[in-house]
């Protein structure tokens, strides 16, 4: 092993003190060492580097050429080191001017992301959010910081990434105001009578189909979508049925001015969570973006 593999730091910071005290006892003080400590450390550096180092003389302890050669680099080595220990800066929301990017469903473009982004723009004036879509590149995005988070039923990222419950979702269903068939609550047997919409994106779709399935229930599916675009006018505007979780179908209500009712047959609920990864864990930016999410949602 080399003699430099054994220099301790400290005895670096002890030779950046003598340098510019030129006094050992000054160094000492300046350190909050011992005077004996000071001068075994300048032995061991002087043993391992080759040199005097300091010669002392009526000035002080003055450096040798290889002290002096050696002054700069050694500053620059502890002013790194200093920084390597500090903690990160805080993240101040009032000032900061950066962009999150947030992968979620398009579902989530109206029933999340209005209050998500109201949050954020009351504590944080300058922030931008950017919506990315979620499909098979989330989990790379997320870990190389192409996404700082994602929301929504995600179970593709259930193992490998940090994850918060924000609420479990469960299912309603929407029709026109004025019905004729649904004079008052949505029977089991209005709901196979009636014509339905049916929307095919979604991760929590599959928990519809699968209790349509065992309940042996067949719907009258009159329209299919891929998306959730335009079906709050395609409600409003027909006889037909949609059958939603909640958050998304509320919010449609409330644009569309249409009825919700409870589900006629039970469909499993879901968990609505914040997905980031590990590298991103301590991350000051991350953690207040996720704290936001949080104090948003949790109590909805």
């Amino acid at each position: 092993m080399d003699d430099l593999d054994l220099i301790d730091v400290r005895f670096l910071k002890i030779f950046e003190a003598i340098h510019a005290t030129r006094h050992l006892t000054r160094a000492a003080e300046q350190l909050n060492l011992s005077q004996p400590t000071v001068s075994i450390a300048l032995g061991r550096l002087r043993s391992q580097l080759g040199d005097p180092l300091f010669v002392r003389t009526a000035e002080g302890m003055q450096p040798t050429p290889r002290a002096d050669a050696m002054i700069e680099p050694v500053r620059d080595i502890l002013q790194a080191l200093r920084r390597l220990s500090q903690r990160e800066a805080a993240f101040e929301p009032a000032t900061a001017d950066r962009l999150f990017r947030i992968c979620m469903t398009d579902a989530s473009h109206i029933a999340l992301l209005p209050r998500l982004m109201s949050a954020i723009r009351a504590a944080a004036p300058h922030v931008r959010l950017e919506a990315l879509r979620i499909d098979g590149n989330v989990a790379r995005a997320l870990q190389t910081g192409e996404a700082d988070l994602a929301l929504g039923f995600i179970p593709t990222l259930e193992a490998g990434f940090y994850q918060q419950l924000l609420y479990m979702q469960d299912w309603i269903c929407l029709t026109r105001g004025a019905h004729p068939g649904i004079p008052g609550p949505l029977t089991l047997e209005r709901y196979q009578a009636e014509g339905h919409v049916r929307v095919v994106s979604g991760t929590g779709q599959r928990l519809l189909e699968d209790a349509l399935h065992q309940y042996g229930i067949e719907r009258k599916v009159m329209l299919s979508l891929p998306g959730i675009l335009g079906l709050s006018a395609l409600i409003g505007t027909s006889d037909l049925i949609a059958t939603l979780p909640r958050m998304i179908g509320e919010a449609l209500a409330r644009l569309g001015g249409l009825h919700v009712h409870e589900c006629p047959f039970p469909i499993p609920d879901f968990p609505v969570k914040q997905h980031w990864h590990a590298r991103y864990h301590h991350d000051p930016a991350n953690r207040w973006l996720r704290g936001v999410a949080a104090e948003t949602f949790l109590r909805r």
